[in-house]
């Protein structure tokens, strides 16, 4: 691999000459909306770019950076979070890959607790044309309907 490339949610590439400016471990620990004590941990990683065009992210440098904070502050394998400076304030994303570039998927919120929250199920959403009346249902003159 000669180069790395994040790609955003919407298909754009981070710009070539990003930065990553951290690397850590970030540790979580709360209470959900039901009562539940949880923790969680990630690697996050913050990615920066900035009007600096001479001094791409090698891939060597990358994995130096890594095995840097795996040594020093004790990053496991854990999910991996990034960070990255959007127009109006800091996106966080999931971490994928597709074989060529790192993708930087949409995190979502979720009740942890639903089942204590007395949260309705989402109902199934069928549209009319879609329905199709299963193979042996009432035919005419079967007396079943």
């Amino acid at each position: 691999m000669e180069t790395i490339a994040f790609q955003l949610p919407n298909g754009d590439l981070v710009p070539s000459h990003f930065h990553v400016t951290e690397v850590g471990k970030v540790s979580k620990h709360f209470i959900d909306c039901g009562g539940t004590v949880r923790k969680e941990e990630v690697a996050n990683f913050q990615l920066w770019e900035a009007n600096d065009y001479d001094h791409r992210l090698h891939p060597e440098k990358l994995f130096h950076i890594i095995e840097l904070s795996e040594k020093n502050i004790g990053i496991e394998d854990l999910e991996i979070e990034v960070e990255y400076q959007l127009k109006d304030t800091i996106g966080k994303f999931n971490l994928d890959f597709d074989g060529e570039n790192f993708l930087l998927t949409s995190k979502l919120t979720n009740c942890l607790a639903q089942d204590k929250c007395s949260i309705p199920p989402e109902k199934l959403k069928v549209k009319i044309g879609e329905w199709k009346a299963k193979e042996n249902s009432c035919a005419s003159g079967s007396g079943c309907c």
